[in-house]
């Protein structure tokens, strides 16, 4: 492999190419809530070791990462929460939430998650978690799949039949459980049955063990802004309690999309 030339271009498109490359590699290792091994970075990124190296060593000088010495594993550093804090600050739907996302906690003594859809997946971005010893906990700044999640489909059952087969297309389905759908019939049909009972469900299909609620917050538009869900162990969610939280997580949805200046549709 001929060495890389060390005067970095500027691409037709007007793009740093060896920023564009430093800022997949973070995307890789802030998806890993364990953290990524050198090899496993430059295999996902489609780089060489060497450039994939020197990458990371010049976002590590900057504190951006940090390596652990002990398994040899990157993980994100803290400049990079102080980054996506400020992005929360001006988010103007989060902070308004977390008043109504700590009531519904208390309500139901199970956690609270807020989450957007960005790229095909859903981001938690807030969370209020339940108090209970067993509980489900997702992390902030986490991605799950669209499909495998009630948040995800209860943007999804907001979404033209174009824009869900488009997603559909770019993400496919993943199988997280034995649980999760992974046809496209199967996700129309279900799709179908959220828009006529208002709310999102998730029977383990991320998490074995975990069930979930969500409804979608809506903008001026009408259109999703983010969703909330409740989400808990399956020895305390039956299917009885889960259509209880559903309606509640539907109606606090419907208040915090009016705190935000937004509308049900």
């Amino acid at each position: 492999m001929a060495e890389e030339k060390k005067v970095e271009k500027v691409q037709s498109s007007g793009s740093v190419q060896s920023v564009e490359r430093a800022m997949a590699l973070l995307e890789i290792i802030g998806r890993s809530a364990g953290g990524c091994r050198l090899s496993d970075i430059a295999k996902s990124a489609g780089l060489s070791p060497s450039t994939t190296h020197r990458l990371l060593t010049t976002l590590e000088r900057g504190r951006y990462i940090q390596t652990d010495i002990r398994d040899g594993r990157w993980h994100i550093g803290l400049p990079l929460l102080s980054i996506g804090l400020a992005f929360l600050d001006r988010s103007s739907f989060v902070a308004p939430s977390m008043p109504l996302l700590r009531r519904l906690r208390d309500d139901t003594r199970e956690t609270v998650n807020l989450g957007v859809a960005y790229d095909g997946e859903i981001v938690v971005l807030a969370q209020v978690a339940s108090r209970q010893i067993m509980r489900a906990i997702s992390r902030v700044g986490g991605h799950v799949p669209m499909t495998a999640s009630a948040m995800g489909k209860a943007i999804l059952a907001t979404l033209p039949t174009a824009d869900i087969d488009q997603l559909i297309e770019l993400r496919g389905f993943r199988k997280q459980t034995p649980q999760s759908i992974t046809r496209s019939v199967a996700l129309r049909d279900e799709l179908a049955e959220i828009r006529a009972r208002g709310y999102a469900i998730d029977n383990q299909e991320f998490d074995s063990g975990v069930r979930c609620a969500a409804a979608v917050v809506y903008n001026d538009q009408g259109e999703a802004l983010c969703a909330i869900s409740v989400s808990g162990i399956t020895q305390r969610l039956s299917a009885e309690r889960l259509q209880q939280f559903g309606d509640r997580v539907v109606a606090t949805a419907h208040e915090i999309t009016r705190v935000v200046g937004g509308r049900v549709p």
